[in-house]
């Protein structure tokens, strides 16, 4: 398959296969005497296995180690679930972080409506 068709039938761009292959996502295809990359029907399967991957929180570091394990056989939900509670973890101090920068926006806010806003400073 040419990196077009592969973009098309992954709902990927090309600069997402190209940008997953520097990455180590994807293995470097073969190449066509033209010099076209040639995949396997198969890179479609692993492309949305990296969405997927990517949509439940894994970094792409940890999306190449994951892929690692499942090439490498024997991984299962058992074997791989602590890369989940490492997303998890990661997604719950992402929250955390929001709600602190929430808190300090509504206080600020607060002043400013109370006529002693430090958020703008005019110069006389």
């Amino acid at each position: 398959m040419k990196i077009g068709e592969v973009a098309v039938a992954a709902g990927v761009t090309v600069d997402t296969i190209r940008f997953y292959e520097r990455r180590g996502v994807l293995p470097e295809p073969d190449r066509r005497p033209s010099g076209y990359r040639d995949y396997p029907a198969e890179i479609v399967e692993r492309i949305r296995l990296a969405r997927s991957l990517q949509g439940v929180g894994l970094t792409l570091d940890e999306i190449v180690d994951a892929l690692a394990a499942h090439d490498a056989g024997g991984a299962t939900c058992d074997s791989e679930r602590w890369r989940l509670d490492v997303a998890l973890e990661r997604v719950e101090q992402r929250i955390a972080d929001l709600q602190a920068v929430r808190r300090t926006i509504r206080r600020t806010k607060a002043r400013c409506e109370s006529g002693a806003c430090s958020l703008i400073t005019v110069a006389d």
